[in-house]
């Protein structure tokens, strides 16, 4: 009766051992797939996280003051298709000022609509809308809030 009662719990607790090296070894590879996952969002989103644009007051060359775009690649690939939303003014449709390609390690400025040198202080971030070296289009907000867009 002993030994029946210990080959019992024997088998009891070598499923019990069974059950969970299952849900352990479910549980690790669950997590390294999530790992993975955003490792490569990661790798996704580092070309992206290196674009910045803001509006910047400069000084032209016979003295006076001009309102301008700065978009700046930190990245060492080319940006395409850059483009930066302007707001819509009263009942028209939004436009947009069109940069289209954007060097590595360079910053291209364009002019800015002259009616927001009236309400500039300083300089601020915009809005920007690019496509990445592999094709993903991608959009910061002026709060900098990076996401990208299909």
């Amino acid at each position: 009766m002993d030994s029946d009662w210990l080959s019992a719990f024997a088998d009891v607790f070598s499923a019990v051992g069974t059950v969970g090296a299952f849900l352990l070894g479910f549980f690790l590879l669950r997590r390294e797939h999530r790992r993975e996952a955003d490792r490569a969002e990661d790798e996704r989103r580092a070309q992206a996280e290196r674009i910045s644009a803001w509006v910047e007051l400069t000084r032209k060359a016979d003295g006076g003051r001009e309102l301008d775009f700065h978009v700046h690649n930190a990245s060492a690939m080319p940006i395409y298709e850059v483009e930066l939303p302007l707001p819509a003014r009263g009942g028209e449709e939004p436009g947009s000022e069109f940069v289209g390609l954007v060097p590595p390690g360079r910053t291209v400025q364009r002019s800015a609509p002259a009616e927001w040198l009236r309400s500039y202080v300083e300089p601020e971030p915009v809005q920007i809308e690019f496509l990445d070296s592999a094709g993903r289009r991608w959009s910061r907000d002026e709060q900098g809030t990076l996401s990208r867009t299909d």
